[in-house]
């Protein structure tokens, strides 16, 4: 079966799940970070190399309660806090480079410390990659890319006819990494969400209804047998 080398996986459904079990919505990001640390397992053993995942959009951080922000840059302190800490977890076992993605600078300060000493602390490790996409836009990926190489210009680095895609692609948060090769979403709606849009042009997509909470084991092979039946085109 071919396995993909890069996937990006949209975490959705976290508060539909919460809701769905009559619980404050934002207790389904608890149990989502929880099934993050699976499904990170499955795509090592899998054999994948990079996983993308969409954690928290910059669209959510000003539309989120307030409460409810604070409570998802709470456990994403923590989970980072056991990462540095915990050597069973599943980011050590399995030799997992970590990196965070995205406008980080509109993070607080000691989560932005804290993501910096996790990164350090696994810089080592060459069996995966796990990029956690965390204040993040496409868009505004693109515009930052853009902003550098408008930056780079204005020294005299780079000249408007250097100007091709490799240099965007250079320029981008997941630099140095093959696009992905298939975008995978929970909860059951069927959109890319403002997620990688220049790396994902030729992504396969496929979707589940699960909600991210729920995701078996079995419903992240089913994805990835879809996609090693799907015959993939490059522009046709």
């Amino acid at each position: 079966m071919a396995v993909p080398t890069h996937i990006g996986v949209i975490l959705d459904g976290n508060r539909r799940f919460a809701k769905q079990l009559m619980q404050v919505p934002w207790m389904g990001h608890k149990w989502g970070l929880e099934k993050s640390r699976e499904v990170l397992q499955w795509a090592c053993e899998a054999g994948i190399r990079y996983i993308t995942a969409y954690t928290l959009s910059l669209e959510n951080m000003k539309t989120r309660p307030e409460e409810e922000l604070d409570f998802i840059l709470r456990h994403l302190a923590d989970e980072a806090d056991n990462i540095f800490t915990n050597m069973s977890h599943v980011v050590h076992r399995f030799n997992v480079r970590v990196r965070f993605i995205g406008r980080l600078r509109e993070l607080p300060d000691s989560l932005q410390e804290k993501f910096r000493k996790v990164e350090e602390k696994t810089a080592h490790y060459a069996g995966h990659v796990l990029n956690v996409a965390v204040a993040y836009g496409g868009q505004q990926e693109i515009t930052d890319a853009v902003r550098k190489i408008m930056e780079e210009g204005m020294k005299g680095i780079l000249k408007p006819s250097d100007m091709n895609e490799e240099i965007l692609k250079e320029h981008l948060y997941t630099n140095g990494q093959p696009y992905p090769d298939m975008i995978f979403r929970t909860g059951g709606e069927k959109r890319l969400s403002n997620f990688m849009p220049f790396q994902s042009a030729y992504s396969e997509l496929i979707f589940t209804d699960r909600k991210w909470p729920e995701l078996t084991k079995e419903d992240f092979e089913n994805a990835l047998k879809e996609f090693s039946e799907r015959k993939r085109r490059y522009g046709a």
